[in-house]
């Protein structure tokens, strides 16, 4: 990864995994904890590809599985935000740019419910049968609920902050463009035609002066 994806990726990671820790986990919400590193995971991995967004998921994942109090086998989460990091890295948009929020809302409401399918399929593989008296349909519904309230304020918002510190291409193809219709304006529009103008205008002016000249010197004679 390039450095400037980790000097971003690692202080938003950290904040929300704080965030959720620390606010949303004591909220006591029914059903499900939202998830703001799951969040946060999407906005970078839709921004910087299935590779990024699977480097990005897995170290997320791992931290999460670190962070007290955690409760499960180190390795579970991450496992499961690398394979999330990477499906919402294939979604990303060829231009980099989204034409509506329909697609990324889809991607969160699909993240949420694959994460938690995933994270309960992998703890039932290593014994964990803590999600055996959870129901598991209101866990989903719950979690895509809380997820999709969120991402209007989360995604939009990492997504942003991505661009910026990975200097977009398609910013920088659109004031490529800009600059060169601008130039090219004024190269072979209006800078020739007012240059040419002016030349003309001299000339004219030239013109008129020499033939007043001559004028004034054939009255003199």
């Amino acid at each position: 990864m390039r450095v400037n994806r980790i000097l971003l990726s690692v202080p938003l990671v950290v904040v929300a995994l704080v965030v959720q820790v620390s606010v949303l986990a004591r909220l006591h919400l029914p059903g499900a904890v939202p998830d703001l590193l799951l969040l946060t995971v999407l906005g970078l991995a839709m921004v910087y590809g299935h590779v990024g967004g699977a480097l990005i998921g897995f170290g997320a994942g791992l931290l999460a599985d670190l962070a007290p109090p955690a409760d499960h086998a180190a390795g579970r989460y991450a496992l499961v935000l690398c394979v999330i990091g990477y499906l919402a890295g294939l979604v990303k948009p060829e231009t980099g740019q989204i034409k509506s929020a329909t697609g990324p809302m889809a991607v969160v409401v699909a993240a949420a419910i694959g994460s938690t399918l995933l994270y309960a399929g992998v703890g039932s593989l290593v014994g964990d049968t803590a999600a055996r008296g959870v129901g598991l349909t209101g866990l989903l519904f719950s979690a895509a609920l809380y997820d999709l309230l969120l991402a209007p304020f989360v995604v939009p918002a990492v997504m942003f902050l991505a661009r910026r510190a990975e200097n977009d291409p398609l910013a920088e193809t659109n004031s490529a463009k800009a600059a060169d219709i601008s130039s090219g304006w004024l190269a072979s529009g209006t800078g020739l035609r007012v240059g040419g103008q002016r030349g003309l205008r001299m000339k004219a002016v030239r013109a008129r002066t020499a033939r007043v000249g001559r004028i004034k010197g054939v009255k003199r004679l």
